[in-house]
């Protein structure tokens, strides 16, 4: 009998240490570090808790929030705002976000290079993907419309 017991009870410790690493990572993700909102809409709360009331309800899906703090599945995040306040964690990914920021549209370029085809004229306000970014120019897809812009030009790029 203890030769069955004991194979079976190690298969469980060994997926139970497996799945250790990775709740641990979950509560202690390094502070600061951008997301996005994942949801249609999300409610930012003044505490991190539902018990807590609503302070800003957004529906940008893909809108850049930095993350300043971590706190048993709800995040502190500052929105472009400047905003801050708790987010559930279930409502925000991991994919990076950029904002076009400024008073004026700023250009897409089909190569990160001011001399290169201009590829559409982006409004302030404009949420994408954010892809990787160097020497000032990173990519960005809005729904699917990929080129280059200065970084100057997005919230959400550069270091949290």
């Amino acid at each position: 009998m203890t030769r069955v017991v004991l194979p079976a009870l190690l298969k469980w410790f060994a997926l139970f240490s497996l799945a250790l690493p990775s709740v641990a990572l979950a509560q202690d993700d390094e502070t600061p570090y951008w997301a996005s909102l994942s949801a249609s809409e999300v409610y930012m709360r003044v505490g991190p808790s539902v018990d807590y009331r609503i302070e800003w309800v957004y529906r940008r899906q893909g809108l850049p929030v930095r993350v300043v703090r971590v706190l048993e599945g709800w995040l502190l995040v500052q929105d472009p705002d400047g905003a801050q306040g708790w987010i559930s964690r279930r409502l925000l990914s991991r994919t990076r976000g950029a904002l076009v920021i400024g008073e004026t549209t700023a250009p897409l370029f089909e190569r990160p290079d001011n001399s290169s085809m201009l590829r559409w004229r982006l409004e302030p306000g404009v949420v994408g993907k954010l892809g990787e970014c160097r020497q000032g120019w990173c990519e960005l897809d809005v729904d699917g419309r990929t080129g280059f812009i200065e970084a100057s030009h997005l919230w959400g790029a550069g270091e949290p």
